[in-house]
């Protein structure tokens, strides 16, 4: 046992209340950004929690409970679920590609798995090193950016309302974030959000009366089941290159939760059953109608801050995300968060996510002096940006993301040939 360590991976707490107590931590940890996701795509907020608590429970079943994961819903698939989605004419909202999309990042996760577990991992160092995985993670953040602002209410048009609850929002954030200890510290988004809810109540943005009103306490979430929905080609390129950026990530999250627990985990359980973990809970995820499941740093940061690394800990915690997915009144106030406050959020959010693109080029140490990597960088974040797009029909098509992803792996591998030749004797 890790002597840092106070309540190893298989240890059960003694205490029921202890134990209660130290899972509340983990939802509370992971609940502000699960639900932000089905906040800024529109999917269904009961079927995202209740997936990313079963997702866990799938985790720890593959990985022979070796790890203290929390799985939650992945920000990496924002932008491909929104452009994916259709809006119908009576205002609904077909998901259909999305879940078509993200079925198939599933089986991604689980086809890399049973390669790893035959041929090792170095092949994947090849073909995403730092300099293709840091602008495709920076893509994600920017791209999203304009609807940041547009929430915000900064596009020049309405009144001062939004503005105003987005800067109280953003404020909040950053306070906690820098300011603050302890478990207060984890859980910015969601504190914020509150703080921003409440800005809006006082400036008469949100009724409680209307939010409420017509909800039951005990509600049946809205599942959008396999079968029940088209199947869609141009989805599965819009997210396979994704796929590999979440792939990355993964393995970062296990690198770093490794270190907290002094034990390999990318050995044992090994990277191969984590993959397959974490796939199989994005297919069942999205089988069900959610978003992709992914790692959650913030739980591996309450693994870090209370030393607790039990799988008893953090599968109660997915029992306790389960619950909360039928509670009618907490999606009701979910649901009814006003564009200000999400605009406060994303500005914070999205633009960490393209820090964290910055952060591992420049943690990885990629010489930016080189002009391969500069035409790399360059290359892809300009392709991401500019709306480049590629019919290769009449239903797919290559498109930002996907396409700059294509181009920095292609480019990465071209112009590191080895052209020299060798010396003839004589």
């Amino acid at each position: 046992m890790n002597n840092n360590i106070i309540l190893d991976v298989h240890e059960k707490p003694k205490s029921i209340a202890a134990w209660i107590f130290m899972s509340l931590q983990h939802v509370f940890a992971m609940f502000g950004a699960t639900v932000l996701v089905p906040i800024l795509t529109g999917l269904p907020v009961g079927v995202t929690l209740i997936a990313s608590g079963i997702g866990t429970l799938i985790y720890i079943f593959f990985t022979k409970a070796k790890a203290p994961v929390f799985l939650g819903s992945s920000f990496a698939f924002i932008l491909a679920i929104q452009a994916s989605t259709v809006t119908n004419l009576d205002g609904t909202k077909d998901f259909s590609a999305a879940y078509f999309g993200l079925m198939a990042v599933g089986i991604i996760y689980v086809v890399v798995g049973i390669i790893i577990k035959f041929v090792g991992k170095d092949w994947i160092n090849k073909i995403l090193p730092p300099v293709v995985v840091g602008p495709m993670i920076m893509i994600i953040g920017l791209v999203l950016a304009p609807v940041a602002i547009n929430s915000a209410g900064l596009s020049g048009t309405g009144g001062f309302q939004a503005p105003l609850i987005a800067l109280i929002t953003f404020v909040t954030v950053i306070v906690i974030s820098i300011y603050t200890r302890g478990i207060v510290k984890i859980i910015p988004f969601l504190i914020a959000i509150v703080v921003g809810y409440a800005a809006s109540v006082s400036l008469g943005v949100v009724s409680f009366s209307e939010v409420f009103s017509g909800v039951d306490f005990f509600i049946i979430p809205d599942f959008k089941l396999v079968g029940t929905y088209n199947m869609n080609l141009s989805a599965v390129l819009m997210f396979t290159p994704i796929a590999f950026v979440t792939i990355a990530e993964h393995i970062g999250n296990h690198t770093v939760l490794s270190q907290i627990l002094n034990r390999d985990l990318l050995k044992d359980p090994g990277l191969d059953n984590t993959l397959i973990g974490d796939g199989v809970a994005t297919f069942v995820s999205a089988a069900l109608g959610g978003p992709a499941n992914t790692t959650y740093g913030e739980n591996t940061g309450v693994v870090a801050m209370t030393k607790v690394a039990s799988v008893w800990v953090t599968g109660l915690a997915a029992v306790f995300a389960i619950m909360l997915g039928f509670f009618g009144y907490i999606q009701a106030f979910i649901l009814s968060i006003p564009n200000g406050v999400l605009g406060g959020i994303t500005i914070v959010l999205y633009g960490l996510i393209a820090a964290n693109g910055v952060k591992v080029l420049v943690e990885q140490r990629v010489n930016m002096a080189d002009m391969k990597n500069l035409i790399i960088v360059g290359a892809m974040l300009v392709i991401g940006l500019g709306g480049a797009e590629i019919h290769l029909n009449s239903s797919v098509s290559l498109t930002g993301m996907s396409l700059a992803a294509l181009v920095g792996i292609v480019l990465n591998l071209v112009l590191n040939i080895n052209f020299k030749k060798k010396p003839i004797n004589t």
